[in-house]
């Protein structure tokens, strides 16, 4: 039974993290909603997640990804950061093969499946950047996250939404770009949850310093006992401080592709909840564009599972031609 336990501990680690991903999205549009400034937003949710874990410790700076990723969902929703989830993988798999990290074996299986990932990214967020089709309104019309008719929505026009696609894919690069350079970091460093607070505290500085520069406004600064409060410390200590450190243990545990294998999980848990208690309308070009971008990930990887097996099926082969000489 304990056996059993642990081998489904990653799972419902996985289903857990997806979760709480999913509520990141869904508080922060309904605080935006509300009328908060994103920036402001931003540095609160970064210096949360930097207390509690420098209170851990005792005693991340993706700064660019997270500024633009809170502009872009003011313009869009939170159905389009969870499917834009889904491209990262794809877009770390072609940033590498940018930078000479990674090669693409046209000639194999896994090669061209990676290469048909990545076109269908791109398909995916040109269908979600430029196509609409008919709505699919919800039957539940009370919402408890409505916000206030100002934001109701920003997305309402077709440039500003364009524009908020091109923004949440702008931030999805950057955390790809994030991922590929903390790699080698990650070798060297003695703990993760040292690495995640100092990433936190430099990222809680650097936002903050950006949300002075473009907020001079009071009112943006207050939190009170509302929304505002819950999103800042529900996306600060449950996406920063927890959530890093349940997808470190995941990494560890399972690997990069078992963990990527669960990101379309948090898509429908958003778009589930973003529905019911936001009130958020899904069009067709949504759904289309989140089938294409979940497409492509599992398309990138089957082809890096493929690959690993071609890899390990020729070193099985080169170990027993060199045992078969020896006999």
């Amino acid at each position: 039974m304990i056996v059993a336990m642990g081998e489904k501990k990653p799972y419902l680690v996985a289903i857990l993290f997806q979760s709480i991903i999913a509520g990141t999205f869904i508080l922060s549009k309904a605080v935006l909603n509300e009328g908060m400034n994103s920036f402001v937003f931003i540095f609160y949710r970064q210096l949360a997640g930097a207390i509690v874990l420098i209170a851990v410790v005792i005693f991340k700076s993706i700064t660019l990804g997270f500024n633009v990723y809170g502009v872009a969902l003011e313009y869009t929703s939170p159905t389009l950061a969870a499917a834009s989830n889904n491209c990262l993988q794809p877009m770390t798999f072609f940033l590498t093969i940018l930078l000479g990290m990674e090669k693409v074996k046209l000639r194999t299986i896994g090669g061209v499946a990676k290469v048909v990932g990545i076109m269908l990214c791109m398909s995916g967020v040109v269908t979600l950047a430029l196509y609409k089709g008919p709505y699919l309104r919800p039957i539940v019309h009370h919402h408890l996250l409505d916000g206030s008719q100002q934001a109701q929505n920003h997305y309402s026009g077709d440039q500003n939404w364009i524009k908020g696609c091109l923004l949440m894919f702008l931030a999805t690069l950057c955390w790809a770009l994030w991922y590929v350079y903390q790699a080698p970091v990650m070798k060297d460093c003695p703990s993760m949850l040292i690495f995640t607070t100092l990433q936190s505290l430099l990222s809680a500085i650097q936002t903050g310093a950006v949300a002075i520069a473009v907020e001079r406004d009071i009112f943006q600064w207050k939190l009170g006992w509302d929304v505002r409060l819950i999103a800042v410390v529900y996306s600060g200590i449950m996406t920063t401080a927890v959530g890093t450190n349940l997808m470190a243990w995941l990494l560890e545990k399972k690997g990069p592709v078992f963990h990527a294998m669960w990101t379309p999980l948090g898509l429908v848990i958003t778009t589930l909840f973003s529905t019911f208690l936001l009130g958020e309308v899904i069009s067709l070009g949504s759904v289309l564009g989140g089938i294409l971008l979940v497409g492509s990930l599992y398309c990138v990887l089957w082809g890096k599972r493929k690959e690993e097996e071609l890899k390990r099926l020729s070193i099985q082969g080169a170990l027993k031609a060199e045992v078969e000489q020896h006999i």
